[in-house]
């Protein structure tokens, strides 16, 4: 019999291997305005899709259907390793960053607080803000939501996910029968306001500011 923390990490694995793709935006920013961090943003992505990966296989023989506790488990497993894993292109862009600022940058995005250690915003990189404001709107919603949306393998333990990364009464109730849908239809809302959002600025008169140099 595995032990119970196995098949908590399978699903770990495969939501930071999920996660190491969305590095290709900040990385296509990098790649496209030759601002110097594109190697920064490959070495991260590799490493974090190497790791993912070694996990995702490693324990894919121990997957089981998610119980509450194991939800709560991985919730706090995720918000734990993957700001880890967010802060390594910050480290390896940023000369002189700490772990700890680097770190705390990330889950700034994660948790959606907006506070930042960071000083001389307009003179980074366009893709580290890039990847700071991803990082902000991705974890609007929730990095879990993102992963029962999009990570079907998941299976009946998305329910359990979905529980515990959502706050509030509410967390009963879905949109519809299947938890996955729910979750994609949440981030098709998310991403429709966004996109409103965005049109509004511009009808208003609202253009992107050129960069300092």
């Amino acid at each position: 019999m595995s032990h119970p923390l196995l098949a908590v990490l399978a699903p770990v694995g495969r939501i930071v291997v999920m996660f190491a793709l969305l590095m290709a935006l900040p990385l296509a920013f990098a790649w496209i305005g030759s601002d110097g961090a594109a190697a920064a943003f490959a070495i991260a992505a590799l490493a974090t899709l190497a790791l993912g990966t070694a996990v995702a296989w490693s324990t894919a023989r121990h997957r089981r259907e998610l119980q509450p506790r194991d939800g709560f488990l991985l919730v706090s497993l995720i918000w734990t390793v993957l700001p880890a894993f967010a802060a390594l292109p910050l480290m390896l862009a940023l000369p002189g960053i700490s772990l700890t600022d680097a770190y705390f940058e990330a889950m700034s995005g994660f948790s959606a607080s907006g506070a930042t250690v960071l000083t001389g915003l307009d003179a980074l990189p366009l893709s580290i803000n890039v990847w700071r404001c991803f990082l902000n709107y991705v974890g609007g919603l929730g990095i879990v939501v993102l992963a029962v949306a999009i990570l079907p393998m998941l299976g009946v333990g998305g329910t359990q996910l979905f529980r515990a990364e959502t706050p509030g009464p509410m967390k009963d109730q879905k949109l519809t029968p299947r938890i996955s849908r729910t979750a994609r239809g949440l981030w098709i809302i998310y991403g429709v306001l966004s996109v409103a959002c965005l049109l509004a600025y511009r009808l208003a008169g609202r253009r992107p500011t050129a960069r300092r140099r």
